[in-house]
């Protein structure tokens, strides 16, 4: 009896022995927020169990508030020792000398680079250096009503379609009824970079020194996309929207198309009444998609470098993390493991799957700088003039390549 209270003291003492010395890894994040924040407790779980001497603590913030704070933690000296970044604020950090580079670690620890998708690796590399490892990426595609379209008449997107391709279907859908609506696509900064970028334009010179915001070609994109609004009126305005958003509209069945990313599969797979699908998105000129990638990156002051450097890898290239990732339908995993692919593509709706690789020779990054929430506000604030007729195209792109070059430093 002695000895088997012993047995089970000395197994006490070694689990509280393992548990006092296990190494702690502090992780900051946004994208676990909300209805994902089982999905990442999962990931946890899955690699503390291969890592027992590993805890990681995981301390999520929202979006709308999470780099307000990692700013002030970055100020005081006191970051985590892994936080998440996307792809947009990134560089800014990487600038700052905060963050450690990965790439003596990769050679200590054999980590195959090539596990992960060279496009998503490659976001997080600033000057030759790996600062951060891509945990997910994702893009935008056109979502389709299949019954507007059968309704009617219309042919369903291709590949080949182009803007004018897109407008015309539009302008059937909005003729069935007054509560129907062609297309839903924003006129914000975050699409119009993608679009001008469709129709053979760009915001700054080859050599990224001068604005080009006011280019022949980025104003007759504007005009475009504000001619849907306020012409054709095969989008809805901000008073025919009622208060309901885009995703709403599309679920109501309002909406023939709408240009969004493909975050939206699991709320429009749960939601929607109605088949859709998705399709490459038009181009005029050329095909550009989004790129949006979330990284892992460590604090230069990270006192488990290595502990840190396995949840990071882990989270990016490890078939675990994926598989949780692919089955919550939670963007795209970054690793090129053709099991995991195979998995996410047999996955419907939508039918059209496929859209989503091919759509990934189409990307484009987004614009970064120095200042990147200032050019935002400052192009975003011109964009909302000519959305709602205030100004027009021309005028509106004309004021904010003027205000850019006076407040932005490239």
């Amino acid at each position: 009896m002695r000895g088997r209270i012993a047995s089970i003291g000395a197994l006490a003492l070694i689990a509280l022995s393992t548990t006092a010395f296990a190494q702690k890894v502090n992780y900051f994040n946004f994208s676990g927020a909300g209805d994902n924040a089982p999905y990442l407790e999962s990931m946890r779980k899955a690699f503390e169990a291969k890592n027992p001497g590993i805890d990681v603590n995981i301390e999520t913030v929202a979006f709308a508030d999470y780099f307000t704070q990692l700013q002030t933690r970055v100020a005081s000296g006191t970051p985590m020792d892994c936080f998440e970044l996307n792809y947009e604020n990134f560089v800014t950090y990487a600038k700052k000398d905060v963050l450690l580079d990965l790439g003596p670690n990769f050679k200590k620890t054999g980590f195959d680079t090539k596990a992960i998708s060279a496009k998503a690796l490659g976001a997080f590399n600033v000057d030759g250096k790996q600062y951060g490892l891509p945990a997910s990426f994702s893009n935008v595609v056109l979502f389709y009503n299949k019954a507007l379209f059968d309704k009617a008449k219309v042919a369903y997107p291709t590949d080949a379609w182009t803007w004018k391709d897109e407008q015309s279907a539009a302008e059937k859908i909005r003729a069935l009824d007054k509560d129907t609506y062609g297309i839903f696509q924003p006129v914000q900064f975050w699409e119009f970079y993608k679009v001008v970028k469709q129709n053979g334009g760009s915001l700054f010179s080859s050599d990224g020194k001068r604005f080009t915001v006011d280019s022949r070609q980025n104003i007759d994109t504007l005009t475009f996309m504000t001619d849907r609004l306020l012409k054709s009126n095969v989008m809805p305005t901000q008073k025919q929207c009622g208060g309901m958003g885009d995703w709403d509209l599309f679920k109501a069945g309002r909406l023939g198309m709408i240009v969004t990313g493909i975050w939206a599969f699991g709320e429009f797979t749960k939601d929607c009444p109605f088949s859709w699908d998705i399709a490459v998105e038009p181009g005029m000129k050329a095909k550009a998609t989004h790129f949006f990638s979330n990284g892992i990156v460590i604090s230069k002051n990270c006192a488990n470098v290595d502990a840190a450097a396995k949840w990071a890898k882990f989270m990016s290239a490890s078939r675990e993390a994926a598989d949780i990732r692919v089955t919550a339908g939670w963007e795209l995993p970054a690793i090129t493991d053709p099991q995991i692919i195979a998995a996410y593509s047999e996955i419907t709706p939508p039918a059209n799957r496929a859209a989503v690789f091919k759509s990934l020779e189409y990307l484009v990054t987004p614009p970064v700088v120095g200042q990147m929430q200032e050019l935002t506000d400052i192009l975003g604030a011109q964009l909302e003039a000519a959305r709602d007729g205030a100004k027009t195209p021309a005028q509106a792109l004309q004021d904010a390549q003027k205000e850019l070059i006076a407040k932005i430093k490239l």
